[in-house]
């Protein structure tokens, strides 16, 4: 089942859910951090989905862990040939988002929702990245 098609490396689709795990817990931060009230962009996702930011806010995150959860599902599992676009589009994602707030929190030199779990997603969007550049070993696809 997690056999590494695709040149895919060895570990793939278990990167690819620890990537959704940490936004799911990176969304949990922001979320207690009332980032939809401090953060113009979220403010505007928010308003663009509900009048209410709050739930807004909660309904576009649960719909990017949900698609996440769905891309690994599907493709990912599946070995589908998508599943290699949509892993980059998460890795590109990721990286924009735990540059963003990294860099958010050092223009306003305190603490900013969300840049607590920003490394983290640095880190398995590499390690993410790096498993799909990597060539399996003829004995992974056995």
């Amino acid at each position: 089942m997690f056999s590494s098609g695709f040149n895919r490396g060895p570990g793939y689709p278990a990167a690819f859910i620890a990537l959704i795990a940490a936004q799911a817990a990176h969304s949990l931060e922001e979320y207690v951090g009332k980032l939809y009230l401090v953060f113009p962009p979220a403010r505007l996702v928010s308003g663009l989905i509900s009048d209410d930011l709050e739930r807004g806010f909660v309904i576009a995150n649960l719909g990017l862990v949900a698609f996440g959860v769905v891309c690994f599902l599907g493709p990912v599992l599946r070995q589908r040939p998508s599943a290699t676009a949509l892993a980059w589009f998460w890795v590109a994602l990721e990286t924009l988002n735990g540059v963003g707030h990294l860099g958010w929190s050092l223009i306003q030199l305190r603490y900013t929702p969300g840049v607590a779990t920003a490394p983290l997603l640095l880190l398995l969007a590499f390690q993410l990245g790096r498993r799909l550049v990597a060539v399996p070993s003829p004995t992974a696809a056995r």
